[in-house]
């Protein structure tokens, strides 16, 4: 499997994207922002499509909308009556405005598969390296923001007692969390991207209680969904995003019976 150059390329950028993602998942978890995962996802989509009608890359174009957007929707978690109907439209939109923009560019259709569903063939060596470049800042910004991010994100009313800058950590979240969407989306694509930032977490959640526990036990289960996927879809020719959401969802529900039998026992 690893003599093909693109299944190398492919286990490399799979490995970033499981880490960031497993790492930004736990806070997306512990911070209720898992509908804003999804609701990027859609605008990732719409900025990969703009990226292609005017000639820059997906990648550039997704990280263009999901970093403007993101604080912007981000501000709509505090509105939490009106959250469901604003994700609905929002979601709505850019959809819309992704298969638009898509429909004016001169690309075949199956750059708009590429997007949604992500694709482990054409990974190239340069994509690659971006992918890793905005995994380690990524990884560098939770480094320096750890406390005072972990803090904020399991005991709010604290952290702002404790006179901590939440607005701050709020917006420097908000931004690894776009770049996390953006980054993959290139392995699953932008429709399912938020599996990886949220499955993992909760069920790391179900199973242990510290931080850096659920940090592990989270970045294990995203690394292990994306290594078999990749596996599994090149010996069967089957689309990867199925086997890792399939993965995440088999051991989110054996996370959830886990905590219902040690809530019994």
């Amino acid at each position: 499997m690893f003599e093909y150059e693109f299944m190398r390329e492919a286990f490399i950028a799979s490995t970033f994207i499981a880490i960031t993602a497993g790492l930004v998942g736990v806070f997306v978890v512990s911070r209720n922002m898992s509908f804003l995962s999804h609701t990027l996802s859609e605008i990732g989509f719409a900025g990969a499509s703009f990226g292609i009608l005017i000639g820059i890359s997906p990648l550039a174009g997704m990280i263009l909308f999901t970093l403007v957007s993101s604080v912007a929707v981000g501000s709509l978690s505090s509105e939490s009556s009106r959250r469901e109907a604003s994700i609905s439209a929002i979601s709505s939109l850019f959809i819309g405005l992704g298969i638009l923009f898509l429909s004016l560019s001169s690309e075949s259709s199956s750059y708009a598969t590429n997007i949604l569903f992500g694709s482990i063939v054409g990974i190239s060596s340069k994509e690659v390296n971006q992918l890793m470049i905005l995994a380690l800042f990524v990884i560098f910004v939770f480094i320096i923001f750890y406390k005072p991010l972990s803090f904020d994100s399991f005991d709010h009313i604290g952290a702002r007692a404790a006179g901590l800058k939440t607005r701050l950590l709020s917006i420097a979240f908000l931004v690894t969390l776009a770049l996390s969407v953006s980054i993959g989306a290139q392995i699953v694509g932008s429709l399912l991207v938020f599996v990886l930032l949220t499955l993992p977490g909760a069920t790391a959640k179900y199973v242990v209680h510290t931080v850096p526990k659920l940090i592990m036990v989270s970045v294990g289960l995203s690394l292990a969904g994306v290594w078999l996927g990749l596996y599994l879809a090149f010996i069967t020719n089957w689309p990867v995003t199925f086997f890792i959401s399939g993965f995440e969802v088999i051991a989110y529900f054996l996370g959830l019976s886990y905590k219902n039998w040690k809530l019994n026992h």
